[in-house]
């Protein structure tokens, strides 16, 4: 009966969990331009505002773990895909990457935020945990990616991928500034909308790394 009831309560606590993430990515994608307060999360949620403090301390634990919550779903779909049988390819990639990180709105806007205040909004013990667990999905998913892909040396998966973030949160961050539609910059020189350069990149960033023709979009 003890047991029972502990599941019953850690099933509680996971759907309180899950309920306040998810009221907070609803108010996020209704006001992408404005960050919800604790107060209008719980409104949102049903619950009341102390009960959604127990789960995240401060607001920018609650933003940490929307983002991460979209990290994880690109790091499940990357692991699963490299754990199959078929070869990956770099395509898989970059299909993924723009399924995951590119076409949801929250994505990348939430990220840039988040990077703003990993030094000092949060506390350290947060942030080592959160550093913590990406570190095992970037080992995971890494490894993966090196069974596909011999000609990487160790850890060179993981690198590969640290090295393919960055590439898009900058572009992302450059693209802000020329119009995500395309045009012209500052300059008058054309600019590509961000999906189309970002994945020109990305293959470029993939295929000289792994040594390969810069026409083969497959391996």
């Amino acid at each position: 009966m003890v047991i029972r009831q502990r599941a019953m309560q850690a099933e509680d606590k996971q759907e309180r969990h899950t309920a306040i993430l998810d009221a907070a990515e609803r108010l996020l994608a209704s006001g992408p331009e404005r960050v919800a307060s604790v107060a209008e999360v719980a409104d949102e949620a049903g619950l009341a505002k102390g009960t959604v403090y127990l789960y995240f301390p401060s607001k920018e634990e609650l933003l940490l773990a929307v983002h991460e919550r979209g990290i994880d779903g690109f790091f499940r779909a990357v692991i699963a895909r490299a754990e199959a049988a078929p070869p990956l390819a770099i395509d898989d990639m970059l299909r993924l990457t723009r399924e995951h990180i590119v076409l949801p709105p929250l994505f990348l806007k939430l990220a840039a935020h988040c990077f703003g205040f990993m030094a000092h909004g949060i506390p350290e013990a947060a942030a080592a945990a959160f550093r913590q667990r990406m570190d095992l999905r970037l080992t995971r998913a890494g490894a993966g990616i090196e069974r596909h892909f011999p000609q990487l040396p160790r850890g060179g998966g993981v690198t590969l991928l640290r090295q393919s973030y960055a590439l898009i949160m900058g572009l992302w961050m450059m693209s802000r500034g020329a119009g995500d539609a395309g045009g012209c910059g500052a300059s008058g020189a054309p600019v590509q909308p961000f999906p189309l350069e970002l994945e020109q990149a990305l293959r470029a960033l993939w295929q000289g790394t792994l040594g390969l023709p810069r026409d083969d979009s497959q391996r």
